[in-house]
């Protein structure tokens, strides 16, 4: 069963202060999953965890993982303008982008962060941009086909097609780019793959790490390139359904290293340093969007209508993602209710549950939406003229910040020209 990492108590005297909706995240289980994931791989020495800023691109939010050990993972222009404003410079910064502006390079390389090409023709379009080569660069491979792992009755556990995917390059085009880069004057390698997303099974670290490390293997030996990094990336996922149990780090980690003890060393490459990029596994468990039961509706179904809409949370609406609720003050009252819960946009699919098995619900009630800390906030919009909550932060003593303010008129007309 899953439980708020909040109080209704504590709940009730937020809102008094801060009106909802809001998302709220939980400091301290921010810090001690980042010390779990720091522990898990401390047995090779240059692991380190660059966040993927685009799931909680939140200043506060960064910081805090900067203090963690962590660095940053980022995408785009304004992504790396967040980056350096943290704090974040040189090889805490992984730059991980596709179809990149050049502008984007250059800032990149002017922050010195760690730049990962994801495409052989990428190489050239680098040098063009920031006038040389790196010393230190990545590359992302994309082994195509579909990737599988564990096979139950009810079918494999874990089902992806990096065939279908835009990243990456073909294995014999990682090879052509390693010599070109060496040609050019690249010094140190790194490589990079994401096979499979939001996996809850402790055996996908350990299968992609595997794959890298042969990978890793067959590159020396073929370039004579010596490969320092290689980036397990994200794809660790969260138990968004109750009857989830969350992956086992520790498990991860030890998988991991067997791996690495059984491929790379033997190839002499027992100094190469691992990272990875996540970003559901570091946040998601520890934000939740908290809203408030303001309408109901006896139609054809049973609706209970909310002050939060999609514009705060869309994954419900965009993937039919499910999110877990809790009932404040009703945890453990009968779930003998059906409700359809929904927000106010003007489209049908505004609804953070269907046909969801509740305790009866009254206006007035506080909702706690779970699993909200990656992908949530960030992933908001102003259809309808809607307006994107505030974030706060629950800190370890009890006392609470905003660290992002509610969204106003004036900003959402800030941009109109007249």
């Amino acid at each position: 069963m899953k439980k708020p990492f909040v109080t209704k108590a504590q709940l009730e005297a937020i809102t008094a202060h801060y009106p909802t909706p809001f998302h709220l995240y939980d400091e301290k289980g921010i810090r001690d999953n980042a010390d779990r994931l720091n522990r898990a791989f401390s047995w090779n020495p240059g692991f380190k965890e660059y966040f993927a800023v685009k799931a909680t691109p939140t200043p506060a939010i960064l910081k805090l993982l900067k203090v963690c050990g962590c660095g940053v993972d980022c995408s785009s222009l304004t992504e790396l303008i967040l980056a350096e404003k943290c704090g974040f410079s040189g090889h805490d910064i992984m730059f991980t982008s596709n179809n990149t502006l050049a502008e984007e390079f250059q800032l990149a390389d002017r922050l010195g962060a760690i730049i990962n090409l994801d495409d052989i023709t990428h190489v050239d379009f680098l040098e063009q941009s920031i006038g040389h080569i790196p010393e230190t660069v990545f590359c992302r491979y994309n082994p195509g086909g579909v990737f599988t792992l564990g096979e139950s009755k009810e079918g494999f556990q874990v089902m992806d097609t990096p065939g279908d995917a835009k990243y990456g390059m073909t294995r014999s085009q990682l090879t052509e780019a390693f010599r070109t880069l060496k040609a050019k004057g690249a010094k140190r390698f790194g490589i990079h793959a994401f096979l499979a997303s939001n996996t809850i099974s402790n055996q996908y670290y350990p299968e992609l790490a595997g794959i890298l490390f042969r990978l890793a293997a067959e590159l020396k030996e073929e370039t004579g390139c010596e490969i320092c990094h290689i980036n397990l990336s994200g794809g660790i996922g969260i138990p968004y359904l109750p009857e989830q149990e969350p992956i086992d780090i520790n498990i991860v980690g030890e998988g991991v290293r067997q791996k690495y003890e059984e491929i790379l060393v033997p190839a002499g490459m027992g100094h190469v340093e691992l990272c990875s990029e996540l970003g559901r596994f570091m946040l998601g468990p520890y934000g939740c969007l908290v809203t408030k039961a303001i309408h109901e509706k006896h139609i054809y179904k049973e609706y209970i209508g909310v002050d939060a809409c999609a514009a705060d949370l869309m994954r419900p609406a965009v993937y039919g993602a499910y999110h877990h609720i809790t009932v404040m003050g009703k945890e453990d009252a009968p779930c003998d209710q059906t409700y359809d819960v929904t927000g106010a946009l003007c489209e049908n699919c505004d609804k953070f549950a269907v046909d969801r098995k509740l305790p009866k619900i009254d206006r007035g009630d506080l909702l706690v939406i779970h699993d909200t800390g990656a992908h949530g906030h960030c992933m908001g919009y102003n259809y309808n003229g809607k307006l994107r909550s505030a974030e706060l932060l629950l800190h370890e003593d009890g006392s609470v910040e905003m660290i992002r303010r509610a969204e106003t008129v004036d900003d959402y007309f800030a941009t109109v020209i007249w």
